[in-house]
């Protein structure tokens, strides 16, 4: 059977891309369900058919085990996730391509790399899964005093354990993607329980150094809660946080590193906190015909500090559109989860304050016992994370039949979030109305006390064919930010609430070229992408300033 290849341009595994009769389809849907017309079919540039430049770097003698120029692994080390960059990787733009390609084995590769960049005046860049959707992966040509790139690739970093089920940690290294996380803590009826919607494809590294959000949509968010410790090689050597659950002895340097982007160095293993499987799940989904009643119902529930590990509202546009509802409605999708006690009576009380909200729950709440297997959780959830790890592959399928798909994520604080949410919606229309049209919609994928951070899936009307002349753009050139996760898609269905996965909010991010968007206006010593999402790779470069805005992930 042949080994599955990942898309050397948008997203995942290219077989999953869907044929020109699937992707046809899928813009006569969009045309029906969103009002955009959608463009002919149009096929990526096949990646034997990319013009690549040669390599400006010579591999060194001493280097040669952990370098590489080959020309197919400069294309695929070249670009995350974000909207502007499948834009140029489906049209063949591959411009930006790094010099060469590194996979280091071990910690001593990555400090003989950095001294050999250090003396060669050489950028690196770490990349995780490279689902970075803030540019994170690719520095800013522009700004860039370098002699060459280097993308840095983390996949041998890849070791799980020890795993001590006593003291629930486990030693996990920075380039173990999410599905053999899970894999090999299930062997301990164990998990880490970080879900963002990139987890198939992106790194623990990744999500440490973009301080990814995950699973929980209330207190455990973001995956800060769930390490222990990190251990980093840096241009002075090998540095590591104290091995230990918690200390109250000055700052603690964690919060240097977390999310810290890869300015610090190569993150390449960290002691996580893990938990047993959840056994006992309740879970509800709340309708509401009044939008203004499901975001006063959702900030009761955050503040009464119930910590339900699903609360996330759906708009009715959201909602119909991912199937939840059959009749309009905004949704508001309550769970809760314990490995250890009936978890009941926290959801009654978070109905109670929904429905004095205004809410009605047509099914009922749903309780449900559920001892872990080595096989893993089935049935209805697993259902729910396969639709939901599906959906960043519409973005990619979209861009073919000339659709623009991203998402808009910020966070605000409740007493201001309505005057927000309408001078947002109103700013985007416009915008939209200039190019065609569009439709947004409004979901929160993590609710907190004292804020939601919206999140503003956004589609909008054909995007022009790309000309043969490169350069020769572009009437309506692509969106001029990558502040988000994934396209206007599902993010919770009604079938488990209570285990449904995380999205994350992010800062857009502007570009100033047509067509050709640039990543950053700066560039950083060592710098690590977003996940982000989701949601989470890792970005090292030589200089002095943050290569792009903070971020979260969907992923």
């Amino acid at each position: 059977m042949p080994k599955r290849s990942m898309n050397h341009w948008g997203w995942g595994w290219a077989d999953h891309f869907g044929d020109a009769s699937q992707r046809e389809a899928l813009g006569q849907m969009a045309q029906a369900m969103l009002g955009l017309e959608s463009g002919p079919v149009r096929e990526p540039v096949a990646i034997d058919e990319i013009e690549l430049s040669p390599p400006g770097l010579s591999i060194p003698k001493e280097l040669r085990d952990s370098l590489t120029d080959a020309r197919e692994e400069r294309i695929r080390h070249t670009y995350g996730r974000s909207f502007p960059e499948i834009w140029r990787g489906f049209h063949g733009d591959f411009d930006e391509a790094p010099d060469l390609v590194a996979t280091p084995r071990h910690e001593a590769d990555l400090q003989a790399l950095m001294d050999w960049a250090s003396d060669n005046d050489v950028a690196l860049v770490p990349r995780g899964g490279a689902t970075s959707v803030v540019g994170g992966v690719t520095p800013d040509d522009d700004h860039r005093p370098y002699a060459g790139w280097v993308s840095v690739d983390m996949k041998r970093f890849d070791d799980i354990g020890p795993v001590d089920p006593v003291d629930r940690t486990a030693r996990i290294g920075a380039g173990a993607l999410g599905p053999a996380i899970e894999e090999a803590l299930t062997n301990h009826d164990l998990t880490l329980r970080h879900y963002p919607q990139s987890f198939e494809f992106s790194s623990l590294g990744g999500w440490l150094a973009t301080r990814a959000g995950g699973h929980f949509a209330t207190n455990y968010t973001r995956i800060d809660d769930l390490v222990e410790t990190i251990r980093l090689v840096t241009p002075t050597g090998i540095w590591s946080t104290a091995d230990i659950p918690s200390t109250g002895a000055g700052p603690d340097p964690l919060n240097l590193i977390l999310g810290s982007e890869g300015t610090l160095g190569f993150i390449t293993s960290a002691t996580m906190k893990v938990r047993p499987r959840p056994v006992f799940r309740s879970k509800a989904n709340v309708h509401f015909d009044d939008l203004e009643d499901a975001v006063l119902a959702s900030r009761r529930i955050a503040q009464a500090y119930l910590f339900p590990s699903n609360l996330r509202l759906l708009d009715k546009r959201e909602a119909m559109f991912n199937g939840v509802v059959s009749q309009p409605a905004h949704v508001l999708l309550l769970g809760f989860e314990s490995a250890d006690v009936p978890v009941d009576s926290l959801l009654e009380q978070a109905l109670e304050i929904a429905v004095d909200t205004g809410g009605q729950c047509p099914k009922g709440p749903r309780h449900t016992e559920r001892r872990p297997t080595s096989k893993g959780d089935d049935g209805a959830a697993g259902r729910w994370r396969d639709a939901f790890f599906e959906a960043p592959y519409l973005q990619s399928r979209l861009l073919s039949v000339g659709i623009v798909a991203d998402t808009f994520e910020t966070s605000i604080g409740w007493s201001r979030f309505f005057d927000f949410h309408a001078d947002l919606k109103n700013t985007l229309y416009d915008a939209m109305d200039e190019s065609g049209g569009g439709q947004l919609t409004l979901r929160f994928t993590h609710v907190y006390p004292d804020a939601p951070p919206p999140t503003i899936p956004s589609s909008s009307p054909p995007t022009p064919a790309k000309p043969s002349t490169p350069g020769a753009e572009c009437a309506s050139p692509p969106p001029t930010s990558s502040p988000a996760t994934a396209p206007p898609s599902p993010t919770t269905t009604p079938w488990d609430a209570s285990t449904a996965p995380g999205t994350n909010a992010s800062v857009p991010r502007s570009s100033s070229k047509p067509c050709a968007p640039s990543k950053s206006d700066s560039i950083p010593i060592i710098s690590s992408t977003p996940a982000s999402s989701s949601t989470s790779d890792l970005g090292l470069l030589p200089a002095t300033r943050s290569l792009h805005n903070e971020s979260r992930d969907i992923g």
